[in-house]
């Protein structure tokens, strides 16, 4: 049976606009990625979802909630987390290495960092566990862009996939799930 997930990135935060490396370190949503959510909960309304998950970061919950009815209940969990970027947690993002082909693996994981592989690893699991429940058909989980990136970057080049486009905040990522294998199917952007 064909299923369908929605991969969601949280809505702008604090640590986004004062440029911030953001991993496992949390920020909270500004007025602008509260109006993103908003936005992304008026587009997403007519999808019949059976289920809701999120990133154990506070600022997935308070997008995820954003989005759903009050009543409704979700599931917070660490396989959605963001990558996580050991010492530079927290710290500007003018600490990134800005040259070409830069890959994060040759940085990070030297400073206590996640991998692209253990990140891509953490996502698919929890991703396909999330789909393989036989009462599951249509799943909103909302994660990060770094986590979103490293999980579509396992289907093929996402630069390809996405047409060229980023993955900006509220931005949701729409997969198949059918025969255990993800498909991408499109880009649906809410700003």
């Amino acid at each position: 049976m064909k299923k369908d997930l929605y991969l969601m990135r949280h809505g702008q935060t604090l640590f986004n606009i004062r440029n911030k490396i953001q991993g496992w370190c949390d920020s909270p949503l500004t007025p602008l990625g509260i109006s993103q959510a908003k936005q992304a909960g008026e587009k997403l309304k007519h999808i019949p979802f059976d289920h809701y998950y999120c990133s154990t970061a506070e600022r997935c919950s308070d997008t995820l909630e954003l989005i759903i009815a009050p009543s409704q209940p979700y599931t917070r969990l660490k396989g959605l987390k963001e990558r996580y970027f050991g010492t530079f947690e927290g710290e500007s993002e003018d600490l990134n290495p800005h040259f070409d082909n830069f890959d994060y693996d040759d940085l990070f994981p030297h400073y206590g960092g996640e991998t692209k592989q253990q990140v891509q690893n953490r996502l698919y699991q929890t991703l396909k566990q999330i789909m393989d429940q036989e009462n599951t058909k249509t799943v909103l989980a909302v994660s990060h862009c770094g986590a979103c990136y490293a999980f579509l970057s396992l289907l093929g080049d996402p630069q390809v996939l996405l047409d060229g486009k980023k993955i900006n905040n509220c931005a949701i990522l729409h997969f198949t799930y059918d025969n255990q294998t993800f498909q991408f199917k499109e880009l649906i952007e809410i700003c």
